[in-house]
């Protein structure tokens, strides 16, 4: 997913560029814009977590891109693609080394296993929106 922070910084294009130039073939995508709820329900395993409502709010404050991405190794390879949480940590060449503000506003969402890349994509997308 590209985050509301890097839609609004205008790059959506640059981003998806950096995901197909590593070799993932766009499955779905979606342009959408969460309600906190919405946000709230995605977000639902941090609900504990004292960060959890700036998060719902950041993450509804405006339009997202959503996106299924496949390749080989695609979890894995997409967490290296984006780098680490904290752009001043992330490496060079890296997602969110070029285009991350901050921790909270690290411009990219990437699923973190398998299980729930499918459960995420499954939160956007219909089987009908897949190809």
């Amino acid at each position: 997913m590209i985050k509301p922070d890097a839609v609004e910084a205008n790059n959506i294009g640059p981003i998806l560029a950096m995901m197909t130039e590593a070799g993932f073939k766009i499955v779905a995508l979606k342009y959408t814009k969460l309600s906190a709820e919405q946000a709230g329900k995605f977000y639902a395993v941090h609900s504990e977590r004292p960060f959890y409502g700036e998060l719902v709010e950041f993450m509804s404050r405006g339009p997202i891109v959503a996106a299924i991405l496949e390749k080989d190794n695609a979890v894995e390879d997409f967490r290296k693609l984006i780098g680490a949480t904290n752009p001043a940590q992330a490496e060079e060449g890296t997602i969110r080394k070029r285009f991350a503000k901050s921790i909270g506003e690290n411009a990219v969402h990437g699923s973190d296993s398998d299980e729930n890349a499918q459960i995420e994509g499954d939160f956007f997308f219909s089987q009908l929106e897949r190809f």
